[in-house]
């Protein structure tokens, strides 16, 4: 483990117990966790990622828990949709030391961008259950969401969670509450799947994604119940509010790349 002094250590404990909130009540902690853990010294990007795994797992595990009690998701499409991405996270965490991030980054940005454009023009968005397809057909649309965003949060994570409350309020016709619900559980078998790769490979810091998984689940409790107690105009406005800091990120990072 990389030796780190008190301050560093505390900074990066705050960010995993903001990263656990945001992440329980909408996605896209990764947002906040894994830029922290880039600043680490030593600690390359391959590392990084496999330990904010390490550190999310436990959050996302503690917020589907508290979901499932409160909210009591329809695990007819949570359960589908997770194995399939648990397959694609393991995919896509084979790829992550193979594949540059870089050229995934302009193309998110659009996607975000469009995804928060879309989410504003439609205020009634995801405030009610009005849901698409049945049976079999829900449970493939379901799988095949699950199966492509997991892929993506093995490659690269930030914004995972947020990708899939999208997906099922806009593609699938949950509100936001219900969609965040299952969203974790999805989110639950994404970070095990990436984790599937990185723990045989060796690429996890144990201590440090231990300290950050606690801080998470502490997070992840308090967000989970929040979301739970204000329902689902609660967790649409801190979607947007999350989709535009996203975007505001990626932004930055794609113009200095360009500039330099």
């Amino acid at each position: 483990m990389p030796e780190l002094d008190l301050l560093t250590i505390v900074l990066l404990l705050c960010a995993a117990l903001a990263a656990g909130w945001v992440d329980a009540v909408v996605g896209g902690g990764g947002l906040i966790q894994l830029p922290a853990l880039l600043l680490v010294p030593g600690i390359t990007p391959v590392q990084a990622l496999a330990t904010n795994k390490l550190g999310s797992i436990l959050g996302t595990a503690t917020s589907s828990i508290t979901y499932y009690r409160r909210v009591g998701p329809d695990l007819r499409t949570a359960g589908p949709m997770a194995v399939a991405a648990l397959g694609g996270a393991v995919g896509g965490a084979a790829l992550a030391a193979l594949i540059p991030a870089d050229l995934f980054k302009p193309v998110i940005l659009l996607v975000l961008a469009g995804v928060l454009v879309f989410t504003l023009a439609r205020p009634k968005l995801g405030e009610y259950d009005d849901l698409r397809w049945v049976g079999n057909g829900h449970r493939r649309i379901a799988a095949g969401i699950g199966l492509l965003i997991g892929g993506y949060d093995g490659l690269l994570g930030p914004g995972t969670g947020t990708f899939l409350v999208i997906a099922l309020v806009s593609v699938l016709g949950y509100s936001f509450l219900p969609a965040s619900a299952i969203a974790k559980i999805v989110n639950f078998a994404t970070n095990l799947g990436a984790l599937v790769f990185f723990v045989p490979a060796g690429h996890v810091i144990w201590t440090l994604g231990l300290g950050l998984g606690v801080a998470n689940l502490v997070g992840a409790y308090i967000g989970a119940r929040m979301a739970v107690a204000r329902g689902s105009r609660f967790v649409r406005v801190v979607f947007v509010l999350v989709v535009a800091v996203l975007i505001l990120r990626l932004g930055w990072d794609v113009a200095e790349e360009l500039l330099s």
